[in-house]
């Protein structure tokens, strides 16, 4: 008995280093894509003119690539989306952008949700420091959950990447997950989108006012995020 108790153990404990090992190859797995892919492709991206000439060039190839994109940027979580949805806007258009962006998401979305359900809080911790995670307990309500992550999803300026991985730790259907994050996302994806394509059609000074709106409406969302966080950790 006292010996298998023993094996018990060990197995145990080789269990936790393999899988404390496979968490930090993932960890430099994913900083090195982030970097030789994510940096290149936002930088190709913020190039508007070359980044029109490829799609005009490359058709409907050009649209699955860009929802390739999109999916990368979300799960990987590294990579910042604005500059992909305003470049949406400027090559394919505020409408036909739009959607491509919502497509990406909503893909993505589904694949964060499903690695988080199988791996937990160790996945969501390789991108998101602890304290992060923990300012989130206010969508912890299960009474709310789904009110509550439609409300921050719809706010432009929200942290949507962290919110992503976190809804996967909650018991919120993995359907309902995409019917919200298809839908509330909508409002802050528009306004790079329109953005992008006012530029693309060189209205500058509709550009402007649009950047405004949404720097306008990012600062209100991130006033409510906090408020929301807040109520639920009056400590700090």
């Amino acid at each position: 008995m006292k010996r298998k108790r023993e094996r018990a153990q060990l197995t145990e404990a080789h269990k936790k280093k393999i899988y404390l090992f496979a968490i930090v190859v993932a960890l430099l797995f994913i900083a090195a894509v982030g970097y030789l892919v994510g940096k290149p492709m936002v930088e190709f991206v913020r190039e508007p003119e070359r980044f029109r000439a490829w799609v005009d060039s490359s058709g409907f190839v050009s649209r699955v690539i860009f929802v390739g994109m999109v999916v990368f940027q979300l799960v990987i979580a590294l990579i910042p989306g604005e500059p992909l949805e305003m470049g949406a806007g400027y090559a394919f258009g505020a409408v036909e952008g739009t959607i491509l962006c919502i497509a990406g998401c909503v893909v993505g979305s589904a694949l964060v949700f499903l690695f988080v359900r199988r791996f937990g809080v160790k996945l969501v911790e390789v991108f998101f420091p602890r304290e992060k995670i923990r300012s989130l307990r206010f969508l912890q309500d299960s009474r709310r959950l789904n009110l509550l992550t439609f409300i921050v999803f719809f706010i432009p300026g929200t942290p949507k990447d962290l919110l992503s991985y976190f809804i996967g730790l909650t018991d919120m259907k993995l359907g309902t997950w995409l019917l919200i994050t298809a839908v509330a996302r909508i409002p802050s994806i528009v306004t790079s989108t329109v953005t992008g394509d006012a530029l693309g059609l060189k209205n500058y000074q509709f550009a402007i006012i649009a950047f405004g709106a949404t720097l306008l409406l990012s600062l209100v969302g991130i006033l409510v995020y906090r408020r929301l966080s807040a109520r639920r950790h009056p400590n700090g």
